[in-house]
């Protein structure tokens, strides 16, 4: 790729509340499906990069897990600590803040995520998300002027990161705040985990999906083997549950449940690594694993 002498390239932490559409944006600006989503808070629990290259420039995107309030049986949990902790470390050595929130909504947790940007002395670029769901449209721009009084943004962006919508001037904006520098990243690279890392990920999203209200925080996905058979992946997956009933939960009737998960995850890789997939999976008990910071270390918690 040929860069221009203007050439600007940097990283970006996307920080917000949970559920605020942080990887639907990721996704967005890097034109493929890296980071999972679900309508359940707290889906992400992973720092990963994204990587969106353009003519201008490579905005080197950190997405995070949501950031929230120690308080609440899952928030005093060892889980929702290693979570804070890598939306908090996100913001090491990056250029730009991204502060994602809903249209219409500011509450403490908002304020929470911009005063940790605030306090990590970097330009925050705001980002209201979700415009699309306004009903009363005319309340956008009493909305802004009553979040921006006293706070200061180097740029404000109303955008709807599911629809696409007002991603062409965030875009610019960005680019505009980062350092002229060459490209950190080959143009066809779009994030800095494996492939073996998004199997799992996908997998977990098909849990989150389908068992979030049953099972919101009590299921996750480890990858037992991934080897390539010619042009196959064949990838074997054990998802850890806590207890035995959960581990019926997801099974399901008959298996029914889990061979649908299967399914949908296997597609979703197919779609992202671009070739056939065989896929197996199983359900496994390790009792307390998401209060165990030992078992969230193994997982590949950070």
């Amino acid at each position: 790729m040929n860069q221009t002498p203007d050439h600007r390239a940097g990283s970006v932490a996307v920080i917000g509340r949970p559920n605020v559409g942080k990887s639907t944006l990721t996704n967005a600006l890097v034109g493929a499906k890296i980071s999972i989503v679900s309508s359940r808070p707290q889906t992400t629990r992973h720092r990963l990069l994204g990587i969106a290259t353009f003519p201008q420039g490579q905005i080197v995107l950190v997405d995070t897990p949501g950031l929230h309030r120690q308080q609440g049986k899952f928030s005093a949990s060892a889980m929702s600590r290693v979570m804070n902790r890598a939306a908090r470390g996100a913001l090491e050595g990056v250029d730009v803040g991204l502060l994602v929130i809903e249209a219409g909504r500011w509450d403490e947790e908002d304020t929470l995520a911009y005063n940790v940007l605030s306090d990590a002395g970097i330009p925050v670029v705001l980002v209201v998300n979700k415009v699309d769901r306004l009903r009363e449209k005319s309340a956008l721009l009493p909305f802004l002027a009553e979040i921006t009084q006293n706070r200061e943004f180097a740029a404000v962006h109303p955008i709807s990161a599911l629809k696409r919508n007002g991603l062409d001037g965030l875009v610019k904006d960005l680019l505009r705040q980062l350092p002229q520098a060459p490209a950190m990243f080959g143009e066809d690279e779009i994030t800095d985990r494996s492939e073996r890392f998004l199997a799992g990920e996908l997998i977990r999203e098909q849990l989150m999906r389908q068992l979030g209200a049953e099972l919101p925080y009590a299921t996750t996905v480890e990858i037992e083997h991934f080897t390539e058979d010619g042009a196959m992946l064949r990838i074997g997956a054990v998802i850890w549950v806590e207890r035995e009933s959960q581990k019926a939960i997801v099974i399901g009737k008959g298996g029914a449940r889990l061979k649908d998960i299967g399914s949908k995850a296997r597609q979703q890789m197919e779609r992202l690594f671009d070739r056939k997939i065989f896929l197996e999976t199983w359900v496994r008990v390790r009792e307390g694993w998401s209060d165990d910071e030992t078992a969230l270390k193994a997982f590949g918690y950070e």
